[in-house]
């Protein structure tokens, strides 16, 4: 194959891609190749990955225990549809089955995406409960579809169109930036609360399901205290509406411990979505709920693509992978000591207004002056292209664009999480003096 430049590439994405799609840095980063915790520019340059493909590389790049059983399944079988039935489709979903919080959630639509997962979500919904109204989240971010973004709290990720009936927003747990100007844990969780307000007020009163991220990703990984989504799952049930918990992020162990980030707040969901780090790379989306609510869904649906047998086998061994490696506790123990190294940044930088998340999902919010809280956008950007000349990957999120996100695969050990907080400390000053 002849050899490409990377300014042959980087032609080719301004010419033939959709100008929406945005890339991180001033130079849009070529990729050409990765192996467990590393990546490669096509200019050979290697990277410490700190945010794992937007949280999907979750047991490392180009596994090799993952990657040989699909090699094994290529020969075999790589293509059928959900007109008909396969082993790794099956035998993935009766894996979930025997993980999902309280025994309940038993019955999984495969799809391609988190978008898809969470539209199946809410059509599952709307059949159960005959109601048409979906609460979500202020800095939420569920998809690109249309009804995806219709459920999204974030401004730059609508476009036109987006907008649709039946949608309403309460108040997220953003206790850094509290709506109501109180402080947890006097506030009496108040923005839980909201949720009934939003019920009592936006919609008929009944509604068919409320949608939420245990974490909200995009958003800058706000994470709720712990109270609040027992609360609101009380709510949400009282008018008669299913609990949707949107795992694309948070699921696998990524949290610590637990297989879903909800269960942190000892909830068990009616419906659970999730893609991204189940399959470590390859598309899928997941859908998994209830026998009664699964029911509701009339006959026929399809999906091509979903429960494809490399993907479903993919997924199968990311998740044996994980309970086989005890990566769950791996998040738990790394994660603290990850949380360790930022916290020690923050008293370093004030740049950091505050380091938030949970297991090997972290986030720094970055402000001007850590009494007003003004967003440091710019700082944040600039940080971005420090980090990159030293030679690690990061996320960026928030609604201002001021929120650092770090979620490196969930298999890195504490040498690892050392080497990042060393190359993120001169990054910060090199940012902040340059």
């Amino acid at each position: 194959m002849e050899q490409v430049t990377k300014q042959e590439i980087l032609l080719a994405d301004t010419e033939y891609l959709f100008p929406a799609v945005f890339h991180y840095y001033q130079e849009p980063l070529v990729i050409a190749r990765a192996k467990d915790q590393w990546v490669w520019d096509i200019d050979g340059r290697q990277y410490l990955d700190f945010f794992a493909g937007i949280v999907t590389i979750s047991v490392g790049h180009c596994n090799e225990t993952v990657n040989r059983k699909l090699h094994q399944q290529i020969d075999q079988l790589q293509h059928t549809s959900t007109v008909y039935v396969n082993e790794p489709m099956v035998r993935l979903a009766k894996k979930i089955a025997s993980i999902t919080p309280g025994g309940r959630l038993t019955r999984t639509m495969l799809t391609n995406s988190g978008t898809e997962a969470n539209e199946t979500a809410i059509v599952a919904a709307r059949c159960y409960t005959g109601s048409n109204e979906i609460v979500a989240l202020r800095h939420s971010y569920h998809g690109r579809s249309n009804l995806a973004m219709a459920v999204t709290g974030v401004s730059a990720w609508k476009t036109a169109g987006a907008p649709q009936p039946g949608v309403v927003f309460a108040h997220n747990a953003y206790c850094y930036r509290c709506p109501f100007g109180l402080t947890y844990p006097d506030c009496g969780i108040r923005c839980a609360r909201d949720v009934e307000d939003v019920i009592r007020t936006t919609t008929p009163g009944r509604i068919a399901g409320f949608l939420a991220e245990p974490i909200q990703g995009v958003g800058g990984y706000i994470t709720p205290p712990k109270e609040y989504f027992g609360i609101v799952a009380g709510i949400v049930r009282k008018y008669g509406g299913l609990f949707i918990s949107d795992e694309v992020q948070t699921g696998w162990g990524r949290t610590g411990e637990k297989w879903f980030g909800i269960e942190q707040w000892g909830v068990v969901p009616d419906i659970i979505t999730s893609a991204k780090g189940m399959a470590n790379g390859s598309p899928i989306g997941l859908t998994v709920t209830t026998t009664e609510v699964a029911k509701a869904v009339p006959s026929p649906t399809i999906s091509t693509f979903g429960g494809n047998p490399l993907t479903s086998t993919a997924a199968l061994a990311v998740i044996d992978f994980i309970e086989e490696h005890n990566l769950r506790r791996n998040c738990e123990d790394v994660g603290s000591h990850f949380r360790q190294g930022l916290e020690a940044l923050q008293q370093k930088h004030s740049l950091i207004g505050e380091v938030r998340g949970l297991g090997l999902m972290q986030a720094l919010e970055l402000v001007k002056d850590r009494k007003t809280k003004e967003p440091a956008a710019a700082e944040a950007a600039a940080l971005m292209e420090t980090t990159r000349r030293n030679g690690v990957l990061i996320g960026k999120g928030g609604l201002y664009g001021n929120v650092i996100r770090m979620s490196p695969p969930m298999n890195i050990v504490r040498s690892d999480v050392d080497e990042f907080i060393t190359r993120l400390d001169r990054s910060f000053s090199e940012a902040q003096h340059g």
